[in-house]
């Protein structure tokens, strides 16, 4: 089974031979460490790295993904391998429902509906151990409600914004010690809590582009999202209905259960980013999580959260080929 590799060291990635090294210096000491390449699925480069020339080249003929981070934890780019699993006609199928507005409505009004249900059974379990929520409960599902009315992309992305809004209001109820939540901010994140969502979404938008790239959809061909230059949109799309299974329960998990603290940060006058150990510790736990598995209700066996973003994946080809209407992720347990 294939990993994703996370390189948290400032290094060199080379080749020799028919092998990829990772050469990085210990306190004194030089060490070489050598990457399984047949294991690895996709790096997380989240400190200052260079990539060789020659390692690149075979990084791309074994298909891996590469991403990049910056020091404060922002998604840079991807590296994206030539892709193999190519199909001309699954791109017009693609197209064709980016170009006709009612079927665009249709898939951008389930990915924002999916979103919105997962938001709510967040509030709903915490509900039942903590506080009574169902004041945000009964404003996001109005939102969601209202989603059937609107005519544009504009106005249901405002709905899908007016439900975060009230769901993100909640967290101040769910969270525990010091980690005020307040209000979403970005560029910079301006405290704990900000950050690590910052943090986990550029985490989790990375893992949608592996997981696109290993199929036959187009990353830059979005629905919900406006397809621009210099981005995978579709990744965007994807990620707003597991934001609230992978990022936001994982924040809830180490903020309650005191995994990070507040000296894993590093606090600026208008900014607040993870510290090197903060970061690593929410690495940990985030990748523990996307290992983590459940039993497919369709399926009949154990998958992977990962392997949940994948399958989503599928079900859009599905829609597109028009097999089957696409219903987005909702979780059931």
């Amino acid at each position: 089974m294939k990993v994703d590799y996370y390189i948290t060291r400032n290094g060199v990635i080379e080749r020799k031979q028919n092998t990829v090294y990772f050469i990085y210096k210990e306190g004194d000491e030089v060490v070489k460490k050598p990457l399984p390449v047949e294991k690895i699925r996709s790096f997380y480069i989240t400190a200052k790295v260079t990539i060789k020339s020659g390692a690149l080249s075979f990084l791309m003929k074994n298909g891996i993904v590469a991403h990049f981070f910056n020091k404060y934890g922002w998604y840079e780019g991807t590296f994206y391998p030539r892709e193999k699993l190519i199909s001309g006609d699954l791109i017009v199928r693609q197209v064709e429902n980016y170009l006709n507005l009612e079927k665009r409505m249709a898939i951008a009004r389930e990915f924002v509906r999916g979103s919105i249900d997962n938001m709510i059974l967040n509030l709903r379990y915490y509900s039942r151990t903590k506080t009574d929520l169902s004041d945000f409960i009964s404003t996001m599902e109005k939102c969601k409600s209202l989603c059937d009315g609107v005519r544009s992309i504009q106005e249901l992305m405002a709905m899908e914004g007016n439900a975060r809004d009230s769901y993100y209001k909640s967290w101040d109820f769910i969270l525990r010690g010091n980690f005020e939540f307040e209000k979403r901010s970005r560029r910079p994140p301006e405290n704990m809590v900000n950050a690590m969502i910052s943090y986990g979404n550029s985490l989790l938008y990375s893992a949608c582009i592996s997981e696109i790239y290993n199929t036959q959809l187009h990353p830059a061909i979005s629905y919900l999202h406006e397809p621009f230059e210099r981005r995978f949109s579709l990744a965007l799309d994807i990620a707003e209905i597991f934001k609230p299974l992978i990022v936001d329960r994982l924040i809830f998990k180490v903020v309650n259960k005191q995994v990070i603290k507040n000296e894993h940060f590093v606090k600026d006058l208008n900014s607040c980013i993870l510290n090197d150990h903060g970061k690593r510790l929410f690495l940990s736990e985030y990748e523990r999580r996307m290992n983590t598995t459940v039993k497919h209700r369709t399926l009949g066996r154990n998958v992977s959260y990962r392997r949940l973003i994948r399958l989503e994946c599928y079900k859009l080809i599905k829609h597109l080929l028009g097999i089957k209407s696409y219903r987005a992720f909702r979780m059931w347990w």
